[in-house]
């Protein structure tokens, strides 16, 4: 249920507002250097931005290594990794238990699992959950340490404002501009606007969501398997696992299937002794395999379910409707926070693909 990945294998555990969520990494080799600061890095890139644009629940997300790493090195084991949950406020839940939040996954979890379901702050569904993902990408990285693969991702919109962000920029370059404002954009103009549209969501009692583009570079050419474990597939599955996003495209994506081959299609040249392509409308993948060009994704991110407005529900016990308004702390736009986990499930995806094609050791 919580488990994922044939090589690099996942498990996460906790729920929202349990006393812990995390993750066990197995099927990492011995003696790879991690770095726990850089994972921590990560971790406080996924906390949240500044109070006028995120929630009020000031989570600190240490770091907490269980077991796996020893000295900086992995030891061969599962990794185990967590943090505590130490900013919990559970009442608000309790006393809504029974009254499914529109958007989110109340209804059917009660259905399937019962009342004895912890669904406080959405449970084991709730974005709380990303955590052991933002950790799991960041001991896939350190895999890739002998290698220049590099991942970035940013707010490639908010609502409706849109980035402007050139295909060959560096990523340090974008990374650095990225960086220097709350939502993550490298587009400094468009990011003030991107601000002040939150802004102006949360003072309205609604929310906003967005695309997070993903760009990653350094790919070893021929990485990924044909049909059900290409790179769109495996990166896909993951992606659609954090909470919220309802749309994955690779490349020009649904742009592209309003052109014709003779407008879609990269020219193949001879860059040197590599060959490379002219275009990247295939965001760098064919045939499910790595060209050697950026791999290229796209997530749409729906728009932050709890919102301050009242909403129309039901009560599962009286069968009576219910005007609801949604309790708890809850970001007005979780796009900016969800930018490190997008990074993640791209480098998971790769590292597993990788391992089981013997492009790492």
């Amino acid at each position: 249920m919580m488990r994922w990945g044939e090589r690099f294998r996942l498990t996460l555990f906790g729920t929202s507002h349990g006393p812990e969520v995390g993750v066990i990494v197995e099927g990492v080799p011995e003696g790879v250097p991690v770095d726990p600061s850089a994972v921590q890095s990560d971790l406080d890139r996924r906390r949240p931005i500044g109070r006028r644009l995120a929630t009020r629940r000031q989570e600190p997300d240490r770091l907490v290594i269980d077991s796996g790493i020893v000295d900086g090195r992995t030891d061969g084991g599962p990794i185990r990794a967590h943090v505590a949950n130490e900013d919990v406020q559970r009442a608000p839940y309790d006393r809504q238990r029974y009254v499914p939040r529109p958007g989110h996954a109340d209804y059917p979890a009660r259905m399937r699992f019962g009342d004895a379901a912890d669904l406080s702050g959405g449970g084991i569904f709730s974005g709380r959950m990303t955590v052991g993902l933002v950790i799991a990408g960041g001991i896939a990285r350190a895999l890739w340490r002998d290698r220049p693969i590099d991942a970035l991702a940013f707010p490639r919109s908010i609502g409706t404002v849109d980035a402007e962000v050139p295909e060959e920029t560096p990523l340090a370059e974008l990374r650095s501009r990225a960086r220097s404002n709350e939502v993550g954009c490298p587009d400094a103009a468009a990011a003030k606007r991107m601000e002040s549209a939150i802004v102006e969501a949360r003072r309205a009692g609604d929310s906003l969501g967005g695309v997070i583009e993903t760009r990653l570079t350094g790919a070893p050419v021929g990485l990924g398997e044909p049909f059900f474990d290409s790179i769109e597939s495996a990166v896909s599955h993951l992606a659609f696992s954090i909470p919220a996003v309802k749309g994955v495209e690779f490349g020009a994506g649904f742009a592209g299937a309003r052109g014709r081959g003779s407008g879609e299609n990269d020219a193949f040249f001879w860059d040197g002794d590599r060959v490379t392509t002219r275009t990247n409308r295939s965001g760098g993948i064919l045939g499910g395999l790595a060209v050697g060009t950026p791999i290229v994704v796209r997530l749409a991110v729906k728009p932050t379910s709890s919102i301050a407005r009242p909403q129309e529900s039901v009560d599962l016990r009286t069968h009576e409707p219910v005007r609801l308004v949604v309790a708890g702390r809850h970001d007005p736009c979780i796009v900016p926070r969800a930018v490190p986990v997008a990074e993640a499930v791209a480098l998971i995806a790769l590292t597993d693909l990788a391992l089981r094609g013997g492009f790492l050791p």
